[in-house]
């Protein structure tokens, strides 16, 4: 088998009224990501996703198409698409950086070697480990009224599991805090996500007066420049830490490791480059001690699918404990699937088809492909509906 295309697909999909996302990073309103197709010559097709952020990680969907097109296709075609780790090596050797634009086309070659096999994803990481996985929703940096409005919406259908977004405004972070454990009580886990907003006065200030809340645990709550000093800020609480922008590659997970900074790592595959990438960065945490948890980039259908793969076949990935962003397609117009993921409201069932599991709908496609390369906003009134 070898491959005939590569082809990178920009999308724009708008959040849901009434899900827009707001942290430190900015609004999150609409997602201009990437949709990649590799094609075969024995008719099979290997779908990825590159949930490009610029305030993320630097990337664009224009700057991803041209990755995609102008760099990895001319070395991949004519190879056999099931040669993961070489090709692999191959994509790294192009261009550095950019792991969501190399994860969409890594994920892709995962699919078609799941098809090819006839099993799914996660059966060639080794089988599954667990069934479901617990899920987590978010209630964005914006005023209480509304975070506690969101919250509600989300608790009355049944999710178990809550993440407030901190790191703006301190005072106001307490308040929204406050008011989503009084609505949820005692039993409903929560944690805090700053995304590297507060300094380290603020940090130490804010996780002491979190304390009151039960803080299931707190996300990058500074920035990811010193991990000696966010292992200092580690210290100086009983709150288990979370590193999230700081972990983008097993190299972050050993840094982090090293100095004793975090108690959690957060993994999922655009974030560090691929499938096999979140692999080692789950068995750097592992070799350390450290268990970790599925984070997100507000994925689409593909994209969660590849992670939801990772989840059921990681022990080390402790959803049990540690709740996942399973979520993307919960908060977006459109998942681009024909049938859409089992995820919530309380958990996430991985696919069980071969490959990643999931069919591209082309409807969709057609109807979201992103013709302008330019992101259009979308207002922001209520309303959310679960699939699964």
């Amino acid at each position: 088998m070898k491959i005939t295309s590569v082809e990178a697909i920009p999308v724009n999909v708008p959040l849901k009224p009434g899900m827009t996302t707001k942290t430190s990073h900015g609004v999150h309103a609409t997602s201009p990501y990437v949709i990649v197709r590799v094609q075969t010559d024995e008719g099979l097709v290997g779908l990825g996703e590159a949930s490009v952020a610029p305030r993320w990680s630097g990337e664009t969907s224009v700057g991803s198409v041209a990755i995609i097109e102008g760099l990895f296709a001319p070395v991949l075609i004519g190879e056999d698409p099931t040669e993961m780790t070489r090709l692999r090596g191959l994509i790294e050797s192009t261009i550095r950086l950019n792991p969501f634009t190399k994860a969409a086309v890594e994920m892709a070659l995962w699919d078609l070697s799941g098809k090819a096999a006839g099993v799914p994803v996660y059966q060639m990481l080794g089988g599954k480990v667990r069934d479901t996985m617990p899920i987590r929703m978010v209630v964005g940096s914006i005023d209480v009224t509304s975070a506690v409005k969101l919250a509600k919406e989300f608790l009355d259908r049944g999710v178990k599991c809550l993440k407030v977004k901190v790191g703006l405004d301190p005072q106001q972070d307490v308040e929204r805090v406050r008011a989503v454990r009084e609505l949820a009580g005692p039993d409903i886990p929560i944690s805090v996500d700053a995304n590297c907003g507060w300094t380290v006065p603020q940090a130490t200030d804010m996780l002491q007066r979190l304390r009151a809340f039960d803080i299931l645990f707190a996300e990058q709550p500074i920035s990811t420049g010193d991990p000696a000093e966010m292992a200092a800020l580690r210290r100086r609480t009983d709150i288990p830490m979370m590193a999230d922008e700081s972990a983008f590659t097993p190299g972050d997970v050993w840094t982090l490791t090293s100095q004793r900074a975090v108690d959690i790592i957060s993994v999922y595959p655009g974030k560090n480059g691929g499938i096999q990438a979140t692999v080692e960065c789950v068995h750097a945490a592992k070799a350390a001690g450290l268990p970790c948890a599925m984070g997100s980039n507000l994925e689409l259908g593909i994209g969660t699918a590849a992670m939801l793969h990772l989840g059921a076949a990681l022990p080390t990935i402790a959803s049990e404990r540690f709740p996942g962003d399973f979520i993307g397609p919960l908060y977006h117009e459109a998942d681009l699937l024909k049938t859409p993921l089992k995820l919530g409201p309380a958990e996430a069932v991985v696919p069980e088809g071969p490959g990643l599991g999931v069919e591209l709908d082309e409807d969709q496609l057609d109807e979201y492909r992103d013709r302008s390369g330019v992101a259009q906003p979308t207002g922001t009134t209520t309303g959310i509906t679960f699939e699964g």
